[in-house]
């Protein structure tokens, strides 16, 4: 990706409109490693813990920024996901949590990203995976 579109994950957010309701930023962006962060406030459950839906939607926003860098070097610039898990291991109730995606698998047509959720004492929140189909222009 050039350097101006990666300049444009930073400072939109990275994840589009969705991503962009829910405070997310991205950080650090790499077919190699992508990390972002995001409010719990604004994205809890009733209870006020953080929603499980919330964490799934930043795993999956830091997963497809890794398949689509990595899906430029194959010539298959678009992911879209195809498959997404996530285990909840520890509510968070405020602050922040950071979100770290790292490739698992990078193929030319399949790129899938594990994402490891944690809140600010380092604690792991929530372990996703994230399998995106890459397709070319």
């Amino acid at each position: 990706m050039a350097e101006d579109g990666k300049q444009h994950l930073f400072t939109s957010g990275g994840g589009g409109a969705l991503a962009e309701r829910m405070g997310i930023q991205i950080t650090e962006a790499s077919a190699e490693r992508v990390v972002g962060i995001m409010p719990v406030e604004g994205n809890t459950q009733p209870y006020g813990l953080l929603h499980g839906g919330a964490s799934c939607v930043l795993a999956e926003t830091l997963g497809s920024v890794g398949a689509v860098l990595h899906g430029q070097t194959v010539d298959r610039p678009f992911a879209v996901g195809v498959d997404i898990n996530a285990t909840h291991h520890k509510a968070a109730r405020s602050g922040l949590v950071t979100g770290v995606a790292v490739p698992v698998h990078r193929g030319r047509a399949v790129a899938t990203y594990e994402v490891v959720l944690t809140d600010e004492s380092g604690e792991r929140v929530c372990t996703a995976r994230i399998t995106c189909l890459l397709r070319g222009a």
